[in-house]
C-alpha cells in the first residue's frame, strides 16, 4: 500500500453521483437481505423445531444462481443493467411481503417459505452478475479500486447490524421484521432508478452456446481473471471457519452466546478497518504479490484463530481474517474486472458469483465434515494452512497475476502491458 498523497477526486468513488446511488443502494438492500434471514430462520425453527431445514435455506438461495449461470449473466450483457436490479428488488420486496402474509396467517405449514425462498434466490441469481458488471460503468478505471472498497464495507456493515437488527425486529413482531425489508427494498429501487443511465456495451450477437458459455471461454483463455477467480475460490474453501463457531465458543472457549455474537462480528469489523485503511493508502503499486501475501495472512490468521483457546485471542485473530480477506478482494475485483471486457462482464461475472457462493457452502461443508473426523481445531488449523498452500501454489502457476504491478492500468513487474508475458 502506498504512502498518504493528497485526495485525487477522479480516484474517489463517491465524487460520481451514479455510484453514490449505487452505494446506497447496496447498503439498503444488504440491510434488508440481512433482515429478512435472520426472520426466515427464526420462522422456521418456530414452527418446525427442525434443524436441517435451516440447512435448506441456504441450498434454495443458492441453486437458482446455479442453474440460471448462462442466463443471468448473459442478461446482464445483453439488458440495461440498472433495470434488471430494478426488477429483481421488485421480486424481492413482493417476497418480503409474501413472508410478511405468511406469519400474519399463523400458518404451520412451511412449504410456502421455501417456495417463495426459490422466487429469491432467482432475483438473487439475477442481481449478482448485473449489480457487479454495473460498478464499473459508474466510475472510471482509477476510481474502480476505492469503489469496489467502500461497496465491501457497505456489505460488511449491514453483516455485521443486519442480524442484530433483524432479531430486534422479529422480537417486537415478525411482520415489523419483513415490512421493514420491504420497505429497504422499495427505498432500494428507488436509489436504483436515481442512478443516471451509464454508457453500456453490447456484443450484438445472436444468442447461441456459444455466446451463452462465452463467460466461461473468456475466463479460461485469460491467465489473469482465471487465477483471480479460482484463487479466492479455493482459498475460502480451505480457509472458512464460520460454520465451526458456536462448536468452538462453546466446547473450546467455553463461552456463551454474547461471545459467539463478537466472534460473528469480527471478520466484518476487521473488514470495515482495513477498508478505511484502504481508502487512505491505496494500492498503488505490486498489487498482485501483495494478493498473493494478503491470502496467505488470511490462511495464517485462521490458523491462529484454529489454535486459539481464549476468546480473546480469538476475537483479534478473527478481524485480522477479515481485514486480510477485504484487501484480497479489493485487489483481486479490480483486476478481474479491469481485465474483463465489457461485453462479456456479466457472464464472467455470474461465474464469479456461483463460485463464490458454491466455495462459500462448501467451504463450510469442508470445515464441518473434517471437524467430524479430526475435530474442530485441527479442521481449522489444517483450513489455514490449506490457504496459505493455496496462495504459494496459486503465485507459481499463475505468474501473470503475481506480476501484476497497478489496479489503475495493465502493468507488470518488466513494465509491459501484458501480464501473460510475465
Amino acid at each position: 500500500m502506498s504512502t498518504h498523497t493528497p485526495a485525487d477526486p477522479s480516484r474517489i468513488a463517491f465524487s460520481y453521483i451514479g455510484f453514490r446511488f449505487f452505494w446506497l443502494t447496496t447498503l439498503l438492500v444488504s440491510f434488508a437481505v440481512q433482515i429478512m434471514s435472520v426472520s426466515i430462520a427464526w420462522q422456521i425453527y418456530d414452527v418446525t423445531g427442525n434443524v436441517f431445514l435451516l440447512g435448506l435455506v441456504g441450498l434454495c438461495l443458492f441453486l437458482p444462481a446455479l442453474v440460471l449461470i448462462l442466463v443471468t449473466g448473459l442478461a446482464a450483457d445483453r439488458f440495461n443493467r440498472r433495470a434488471i436490479m430494478a426488477i429483481c428488488l421488485t421480486v424481492e420486496m413482493a417476497c418480503a411481503l409474501g413472508f410478511l402474509v405468511f406469519v400474519n396467517a399463523e400458518a404451520h405449514e412451511v412449504w410456502p417459505i421455501f417456495g417463495i425462498l426459490i422466487v429469491l434466490g432467482t432475483a438473487r441469481a439475477f442481481w449478482g452478475p448485473a449489480a457487479q458488471s454495473l460498478a464499473p460503468n459508474l466510475v472510471p478505471p482509477e476510481a474502480l479500486s476505492n469503489a469496489i472498497t467502500v461497496n465491501a464495507s457497505a456489505w460488511q456493515f449491514a453483516s455485521i447490524m443486519g442480524p442484530a437488527a433483524g432479531g430486534l425486529l422479529y422480537g417486537i413482531a415478525p411482520t415489523v421484521a419483513f415490512g421493514t425489508g420491504a420497505v429497504l427494498l422499495l427505498i432500494g429501487m428507488i436509489s436504483v432508478l436515481l442512478i443516471p443511465k451509464p454508457a453500456q456495451k453490447s456484443a450484438g450477437q445472436a444468442t447461441s452456446l456459444e455466446t451463452m458459455f462465452g463467460g466461461f471461454r473468456y475466463i479460461f483463455s485469460n491467465k489473469v481473471v482465471l487465477g483471480a477467480i479460482s484463487l479466492d475460490m479455493f482459498a475460502v474453501l480451505m480457509g472458512g471457519a464460520v460454520a465451526l463457531l458456536p462448536v468452538y465458543t462453546k466446547d473450546i472457549l467455553h463461552a456463551g452466546p454474547q461471545e459467539l455474537g463478537l466472534l460473528r462480528a469480527a471478520p466484518g469489523i476487521g473488514a470495515i478497518v482495513m477498508a478505511l485503511v484502504l481508502t487512505r493508502f491505496p494500492v498503488r503499486d505490486h498489487a498482485g504479490k501483495l494478493l498473493f501475501l494478503f491470502v496467505g495472512l488470511f490462511g495464517f490468521f485462521t490458523f491462529i484463530f484454529g489454535l486459539s483457546t481464549t476468546v480473546w485471542i480469538s476475537i483479534p485473530a478473527l478481524a485480522l481474517v477479515g481485514a486480510a480477506d477485504m484487501v484480497s478482494v479489493t485487489i483481486r475485483e479490480t483486476i478481474m474486472q479491469l481485465w474483463t471486457p465489457e461485453e462479456v462482464r456479466g457472464r464472467v461475472n455470474a461465474v464469479n458469483s456461483v463460485f463464490i457462493g458454491a466455495s462459500n457452502e462448501l467451504g463450510e461443508f469442508r470445515a464441518g465434515t473434517v471437524a467430524h473426523f479430526i475435530g474442530p481445531v485441527a479442521a481449522v488449523a489444517v483450513g489455514g494452512i490449506g490457504a496459505i498452500a493455496v496462495a504459494v501454489i496459486w503465485s507459481i502457476i499463475f505468474p501473470g497475476l503475481r506480476n501484476q504491478r497497478s489496479l489503475d492500468k495493465k502493468m507488470v513487474a518488466d513494465g509491459s502491458s501484458d501480464p501473460e508475458a510475465a
